[in-house]
């Protein structure tokens, strides 16, 4: 005869069992799933639209690449439950999943999406972590124009008008 399973309160390992733990986040929780995917894909999308060449910008390789993604990585170190949970998210997400509209770098859609962004922290988002987030997006975006190799590490004037233009775009001027 078969017995019930009884659900044990520890895993083998002594830790709880997943039976106590959220599927996600409480952070995640307040967020719709256009939002959620608004808020997770932004970083990705900063990342590529600050890589490549602009009017006055110049074309970065690999290292503007390595340096966005140590930047997106820098988010787990954040001191908001907002910021981990978007990059836990984002190491998470299948390699091979498309961003939504398929527009990677198109920086009117980039600022579109960050102002869209900005109006989902400033309804859902507790005001530190709003504030983290909108940090640690322009700080990717900055970590990519600094990227320029053979450079001294500082963005050019084209460069700034970027990281202006994506500061306002995230309500941080």
């Amino acid at each position: 005869m078969l017995t019930p399973e009884v659900p044990m309160s520890h895993s083998v390992a002594g830790e709880p069992s997943s039976a106590g733990r959220r599927a996600a986040p409480l952070t995640t929780a307040v967020y719709s799933a256009a939002e959620w995917d608004l808020l997770t894909t932004l970083p990705s999308r900063v990342v590529v639209a600050a890589a490549l060449p602009g009017p006055g910008r110049p074309a970065r390789g690999v290292a503007a690449g390595v340096a966005g993604l140590d930047a997106v990585a820098a988010g787990r170190a954040f001191d908001s439950d907002l910021v981990r949970a978007v990059v836990a998210a984002i190491y998470a997400r299948h390699d091979g999943a498309p961003l939504p509209g398929g527009r990677l770098a198109d920086l009117v859609d980039v600022l579109a999406a960050a102002r869209a962004a900005a109006r989902v922290l400033d309804r859902r988002a507790d005001p530190a972590d709003s504030a983290a987030y909108r940090q640690w997006v322009q700080s990717v975006a900055a970590r990519v124009c600094r990227a320029e190799p053979g450079g001294d590490g500082s963005a050019g004037p084209a460069d700034r008008r970027l990281l202006d233009r994506l500061g306002g775009a995230l309500g941080l001027r």
